[in-house]
């Protein structure tokens, strides 16, 4: 709690309960979860709550606190690709798959060894064509299934 009361404060953020109970909230449903959402209305603190919970884990981590990591993030706008663009997709013609933007920002986070949390965000408007492809992700199989 006083990391991210901390993390505000740099910012010059108000110490407002609700927000504080948000980036709790955050990081108890990142603690029991593969995968989240943070989803609602324009300027509601999704990204100050996700950006302070970031922060906490630094401020932590610099204080040698037990079971705390530095948080990587690799952050893409879903809206600014296509589907081929932001997942992949196999040529028919050359029978060749090409990595999408997404694909080569988990393997480039699953090749980094270091023991750092990598977080991948999806920042921007929910899609229905993409989120379908991500709720596959965050089900229990943790497998992407896309459409054809």
């Amino acid at each position: 709690l006083a990391a991210i009361k901390e993390c505000l404060v740099e910012w010059n953020l108000q110490q407002n309960p609700t927000v504080i109970l948000k980036i709790i909230q955050t990081y108890e449903a990142k603690a029991c979860r593969h995968g989240n959402m943070l989803v609602g209305r324009t300027m509601t603190g999704k990204t100050t709550a996700w950006k302070t919970l970031q922060a906490a884990h630094s401020v932590l981590k610099k204080a040698k606190k037990p079971g705390w990591e530095k948080v990587i993030t690799y952050i893409v706008n879903p809206k600014a690709f296509s589907l081929g663009e932001l997942f992949g997709e196999y040529n028919l013609i050359t029978r060749e798959w090409t990595d999408g933007t997404l694909s080569n920002c988990m393997r480039e986070a699953c090749a980094d060894e270091k023991s750092d949390l990598k977080w991948v965000l999806m920042d921007g408007p929910v899609d229905t064509l993409w989120i379908e492809s991500m709720n596959t992700v965050l089900d229990d199989n943790k497998l992407l299934t896309l459409i054809s």
